[in-house]
């Protein structure tokens, strides 16, 4: 089979005619434009489903009613107009998932049961409710506390649990999904940590994720700070990638580490969950949205679909910065991955195995990419692999 340029071909740096077939790129393709269309479907209509209970009054009566379940205190309608609104939330998104999931599988990208994935599924519902009921009584004691300036301790609880939540994360919600166990002693294990060594990165442990339990997706990712920092791969990688592969997905997740990306992200997370509130906060105090959700203050635990409504559009109209700046971080990942091996051979290999086996499209439309990609394209990452072995060589061969 012959093969393709995706872009600019091999004199350009890009995609050339070695790296995929033309059934390879129509494969990833094919599932793109399977996929997509139910993904942004899904948030459609989920975005649709709380903006109708949060900018009309089907959403009070929705707290009213569940509250009255419950008991009716306003306690009780905090509870349970969080629960009812997480519960919505879910059965929304669930045909979506089911869907998606087809897809997938047939393109051999599942390997879990339905029932597994229920499981899965009755696990992330029951983080979030652990995290959201919490938060929605802290917000309705300090509306009680004072309509017009609840926001700004709010804003700083914000700000702080996103800090412990991304140190808690790999400690106790990782292990809810998936089995660690340590990667045996051998030659895999000895590369990357003295890869680790070399790069200044103090690693306690190299450990392997049972991944295949529910795809066939390979990964790797460095979780954990400082003592409880370890490299941890899909053994869906181990089984199929070189080893040298292998230790390319590590140098690029050592960059994370060495350029210092959680600890940034989390201040920058911190900061971006502080200003949401405060804007939330304003938001909410305006009386025309008020008036259209029904309720006479934000005192009123029938606010809370408003509140939900207004953190939905946030986060929708916020989602294409941070797509932005974290596929800004990945690209300096992967150079940080090309100069600690200096291979950028191995690399493009590594990416073209990433994207046959994730059946990715390597050039997707450029509005999805700009929109929702948080890594950039495969054929931008040869692309710019390709640029680095050219500037790195270049002096060389003027000599």
């Amino acid at each position: 089979m012959s093969g393709v340029a995706v872009e600019g071909g091999d004199g350009d740096g890009g995609v050339g005619s070695t790296d995929f077939t033309p059934e390879q790129l129509a494969r990833g393709r094919a599932l793109r434009r399977r996929q997509v269309p139910w993904v942004l479907g899904g948030r459609l209509v989920g975005l649709a489903v709380t903006l109708l209970l949060g900018f009309t009054p089907a959403g009070a009566h929705l707290v009213h009613w569940a509250g009255g379940l419950l008991g009716g205190s306003r306690t009780a309608q905090v509870l349970g107009g969080a629960l009812a609104l997480v519960l919505i939330g879910q059965l929304v998104g669930l045909p979506v998932a089911a869907r998606v999931r087809v897809i997938r599988a047939d393109y051999g990208l599942v390997t879990q049961g339905w029932a597994g994935w229920a499981v899965d599924l009755l696990r992330g519902l029951l983080l979030t409710l652990v995290l959201a009921l919490p938060v929605a009584l802290g917000v309705y004691a300090l509306t009680a506390w004072s309509t017009r300036w609840w926001w700004a301790p709010a804003a700083g609880a914000a700000a702080l649990l996103t800090v412990v939540f991304s140190f808690l994360f790999p400690l106790l919600v990782e292990p809810l999904f998936n089995r660690f166990t340590a990667l045996p002693d051998g030659e895999l294990r000895s590369a990357l940590l003295a890869l680790a060594e070399r790069d200044g990165v103090r690693v306690r442990d190299v450990l392997v994720a049972d991944a295949s339990r529910r795809t066939t997706a390979l990964n790797a990712y460095v979780s954990g700070f400082g003592a409880t920092r370890r490299i941890v791969a899909y053994d869906t990688l181990l089984s199929t990638a070189e080893q040298r592969e292998v230790e390319l997905v590590v140098a690029h997740e050592l960059g994370h580490v060495v350029h210092r990306d959680v600890p940034r992200g989390t201040a920058l997370g911190a900061l971006g969950a502080a200003a949401a509130v405060v804007v939330l906060g304003l938001l909410a105090a305006l009386h025309p949205l008020q008036a259209a959700a029904g309720v006479p203050d934000l005192a009123d635990p029938r606010s809370l679909p408003l509140l939900a409504a207004l953190a939905a559009v946030l986060g929708t109209l916020g989602g294409p910065a941070q797509a932005a700046v974290s596929r800004r971080i990945e690209a300096a990942a992967d150079r940080h991955a090309l100069e600690l091996t200096g291979d950028p051979q191995q690399f493009i290999a590594m990416q073209r195995r990433l994207a046959l086996t994730n059946v990715a499209d390597v050039d997707p439309p450029r509005a999805l990419e700009l929109l929702f990609a948080t890594h950039p394209s495969t054929a931008r990452r040869i692309a710019a692999a390709r640029r680095w072995a050219s500037a790195t060589t270049a002096p060389e061969s003027s000599r």
